[in-house]
């Protein structure tokens, strides 16, 4: 009887034993460097949450602040230059009206191409047309397909649409933009805030820097400022190469459109060379254009072959040019970006912010890749890869 007591008193202490070092028991107790990494996740889910339901109000501002961190070096050296002597609203003021011609002065190009065009597109496109239709008729007709343009109902709807100057044509685009009133309203609005969110942020950019900087856990300021001097580094290296690259194909576009005689070869090279900054978007928009004025322009005289020519010659040289040499040489191999990669960053990036997001995607994916960098060493350095 009392080795049973004793055994039956003993079993409580037993069991409260096994629950303290139970495996189930010791899972529940997250570490410190688990709580942190909790943390920080659930911190930066709530910010890309915030972001995405903020996305269209924060537009202007991502945009302002691409531009001030362009911009404020070119600020910095004004400081530099005058010694102090010149306020830094001065030298804000200067950077930032000299960005605002330059801007203007990209939109102005296709002026003379709209003004250039649209009289051409009128007198060629009965032609084109007949030529289209004479050419691919038979050539389609030998493989069983039955292919016949209405040449006439599609010139009665061009000539329609055509038939004013462009002063009609700009006044029917505002009108459409009135019964578009939100489209207008984000255009208009977005015109006017990031100029200002520009100016704010060129005045207070180092002193905006300083104040994030600050937040950041004393503990974890080394390895973000390591981090922050290599993506800066990356940065600067993308957008001074890419500038290089834009004024040397708008160089090379322009003298190639000229040495073929196109009238338009000045603002179309000019506007390709400047557009290639959006990848891809910006050469089929050239092309495009370069391929249109060729048709129109030509098409009396050398026909449809000259412009296929022009265009293949051209910009086919300038696309060899620019992936084989430029980019490699200028830009750099250390961004290192697969094509794949920067298509999936457009798309990606254009579906959150938009047009806007086309613009930012290759800058912020050079920021992004510097992270995978480090997550990828980290990885290989853990004990979870070293087993």
């Amino acid at each position: 009887m009392e080795g049973l007591a004793t055994a039956s008193k003993a079993e409580p202490i037993e069991f409260a034993q096994i629950l303290r070092v139970h495996p189930l028991h010791s899972c529940m107790q997250f570490t410190p460097p688990q709580k942190r990494f909790v943390t920080w996740s659930l911190i930066a889910a709530l910010l890309l949450v915030l972001l995405w339901l903020l996305g269209p109000v924060l537009t202007p501002f991502v945009v302002g602040a691409v531009l001030a961190y362009a911009l404020t070096p070119l600020v910095d050296w004004l400081d530099d230059v005058g010694r102090g002597r010149i306020p830094r609203l001065l030298a804000v003021v200067v950077v930032e009206l000299l960005f605002i011609i330059a801007m203007l002065a990209i939109l102005l190009l296709m002026v003379p191409i709209v003004a250039k065009e649209l009289p051409l597109l009128r007198e060629q496109l009965p032609l084109l047309l007949e030529a289209v239709n004479t050419t691919l008729k038979p050539w389609l007709a030998q493989w069983g397909i039955r292919f016949t343009l209405n040449v006439a109902s599609i010139k009665s709807f061009a000539m329609t649409h055509l038939s004013g100057n462009v002063e009609d044509i700009v006044g029917s685009l505002l009108a459409s933009l009135k019964l578009g009133g939100s489209v207008a309203f984000s255009l208009i609005g977005n015109a006017i805030l990031i100029p200002v969110v520009l100016f704010y942020l060129l005045m207070d950019w180092d002193r905006l820097i300083g104040q994030l900087r600050d937040l950041i856990p004393p503990r974890l300021r080394g390895a973000t400022d390591s981090f922050m001097a290599e993506a800066d580094s990356v940065l600067g290296q993308y957008l001074r190469g890419q500038l290089l690259v834009m004024v040397i194909l708008a160089v090379f576009y322009s003298v190639g459109l000229a040495l073929f005689g196109l009238d338009l070869a000045l603002p179309i090279g000019v506007f390709t060379g400047l557009a290639i900054f959006v990848p891809y978007l910006g050469f089929g928009v050239g092309l495009a254009l370069a391929t249109l004025a060729g048709l129109l322009e030509f098409s009396a005289d050398s026909g449809l072959g000259y412009t296929v020519i022009m265009v293949a010659v051209v910009y086919g040289a300038g696309q060899l040019v620019e992936s084989i040499y430029l980019t490699p040489r200028l830009v750099g191999e250390r961004i290192g970006l697969h094509p794949l990669a920067v298509i999936f960053a457009l798309l990606a990036f254009g579906q959150v912010l938009g047009f806007v997001g086309v613009l930012v995607a290759l800058p912020v994916s050079a920021v992004l890749l510097v992270a995978i960098r480090r997550i990828k060493e980290g990885y290989l350095a853990s004990r979870l890869y070293q087993g």
